[in-house]
């Protein structure tokens, strides 16, 4: 995409209705939420307007839907799946976790829309396991495969679903890019009934007859639109045209446009249809800010933000701005790192871990973070760099307000950018509250926490534990939390510690 130039010093610029394959009045509600707590989007907040742009026609489904189960006890899964659940403190569904499982449980192919954080994992991830529960299979021919566009979604799903395939026995196996194939085609060879991969390492893999897709009976597709947007479509299509034929199919998306109406139309069998919220952008816990800056002064309000007390994600256009942005707040003694396609693979690993632990305290990012990422209590995302598509928008803005909780988005937009900001925010769907700042004004601080930086340079080291796993030869990773269905309250703050850190190990 063109990009036009600011005067910013480390950084360039650059409809459908909702429908539902549930019976009951839960699935249609898109404010539901684990916290069940009243929306804080209305008022002088930013709030949901029109449809976004650019979204086709849900299809109608044929045969009619089972009805949404109350919880998961009604469903039809292996004892040891719900005892799973128990054990993780999983103890009731999501909507769009009650209304598709029924359906995914009988073998139907479903197709969901959900916002981020709302259980989406869990959705396709228990139907595909129960469904595959008690098989076995042969090397180099899995049984199940889910589809993502990024090493990061691709390694959380997998952290997510690992406790409960577990639990029947199942073996995963993750399957991306920047990894060392050999290791992969390995765990391909010894036998995996379930791959979660990105296209490219996959088909890679298939080139190298490791993988064979004939025997794949169940397919998911996570976050289909992004893998369309990346010019994975016909990677995907020529993978799907090689699993078994009369298999079943999911689809599971923040948002569906028309890029992925081709998908829906040649792979999906009379779906059923499960619409929680038409966009990402419309959890209504979640609060949408432009702040207009002066050129001059955006560095300066950036940094302040920066400095906040709490963590924050900032997102820039660029790996050279990521960069430059990064070593600056280091200098000016704000805790930092930079997350872009640029880092190796263990850096990006090391990176989200440092920063979901709190040892760092802002994530500088480019896109690379906008989906597949989950941290507990993140209540800030700041776009640095207005993005130039929507949904860059809505789904930068889903890191915040994950499964119930609150948080705002804040977009930083000098005077040439209004007009673009202003079309992008009507393509999203939001009426976002617009304030005028300056660096050090109350205004700044009130809407972000900005405040001074301490101004002592400060250099982020590999935490002790880290350094002593590394020694120990192995690093235990935990199922991540943003797919998980609603948990019981913690007894008390102990209790609810590990919980938390649980996620702390889901990067990619």
């Amino acid at each position: 995409m063109n990009r036009t130039r600011t005067n910013d010093r480390y950084s360039r610029t650059r409809n459908g209705g909702a429908a539902s394959g549930r019976s009951g009045g839960r699935s249609g509600s898109p404010t539901a939420s684990r916290s069940g707590g009243q929306s804080r989007s209305g008022g002088s907040y930013g709030r949901r307007s029109a449809a976004p742009q650019g979204e086709f026609a849900l299809p109608e489904t044929i045969t009619p839907a089972l009805p949404a189960a109350e919880g998961f006890a009604d469903l039809d899964m292996p004892k040891e799946l719900l005892a799973a659940l128990r054990a993780q403190g999983v103890t009731e569904p999501f909507p769009i976790q009650a209304a598709t499982l029924p359906n995914s449980l009988a073998g139907r192919d479903v197709l969901g829309r959900g916002r981020t954080g709302s259980g989406k994992t869990l959705a396709f991830g228990l139907a595909l396991l129960a469904r595959t529960a008690g098989q076995r299979a042969e090397p180099r021919q899995p049984l199940g495969l889910v589809l993502v566009p990024t090493r990061e979604l691709a390694q959380q799903v997998t952290d997510a679903l690992t406790p409960y395939a577990r639990a029947v026995r199942l073996r995963l196996a993750t399957v991306v890019g920047g990894m060392p194939i050999g290791r992969q085609a390995s765990a391909l060879r010894g036998g995996a009934e379930i791959v979660v991969a990105t296209p490219g390492r996959l088909k890679d893999l298939i080139d190298r007859g490791d993988c064979r897709l004939d025997q794949v009976a169940i397919t998911v597709l996570d976050e289909a639109d992004q893998m369309a947007d990346m010019g994975f479509m016909p990677q995907v299509t020529a993978l799907l045209d090689q699993v078994r034929t009369g298999g079943q199919r999911m689809l599971f998306s923040a948002t569906l446009d028309r890029n992925v109406d081709l998908l829906v139309r040649r792979y999906l069998s009379d779906p059923v249809v499960h619409s929680v919220d038409p966009s990402a952008g419309a959890v209504t816990t979640m609060e949408h800010h432009v702040l207009h800056v002066h050129g001059a002064d955006k560095h300066s309000a950036t940094t302040e933000i920066a400095a906040r007390d709490g963590r924050v994600i900032m997102f820039l256009d660029t790996k050279h701005a990521v960069d430059r942005l990064t070593e600056h707040l280091l200098n000016s003694g704000v805790r930092a790192a930079a997350l872009h396609g640029g880092k190796s693979q263990p850096q990006r690993t090391r990176t989200l871990t440092q920063f979901k632990s709190g040892h760092v305290n802002v994530l500088v990012a480019t896109n690379v973070a906008a989906r597949g990422i989950h941290v507990d209590n993140l209540d800030l995302v700041v776009n640095v760099d207005p993005p130039t598509d929507h949904k860059d928008y809505l789904h930068r803005g889903g890191r915040t307000a994950r499964a119930g909780e609150s948080g705002r988005v804040v977009t930083l937009v000098t005077p040439n950018q209004r007009r673009e900001m202003t079309r992008l925010m009507t393509a999203a769907g939001i009426v976002p509250q617009t304030t005028q700042v300056r660096a050090g004004e109350a205004a700044l601080h009130a809407i972000t926490g900005a405040q001074a930086p301490s101004g002592v340079p400060v250099v982020i080291t590999a935490p002790v534990v880290e350094r002593a796993k590394k020694r120990g030869g192995s690093t235990a990773r935990r199922g991540g939390a943003a797919s998980r269905g609603r948990r019981r309250p913690a007894a008390s703050a102990a209790h609810r510690t590990p919980g938390r850190q649980s996620s702390v190990d889901t990067a990619a």
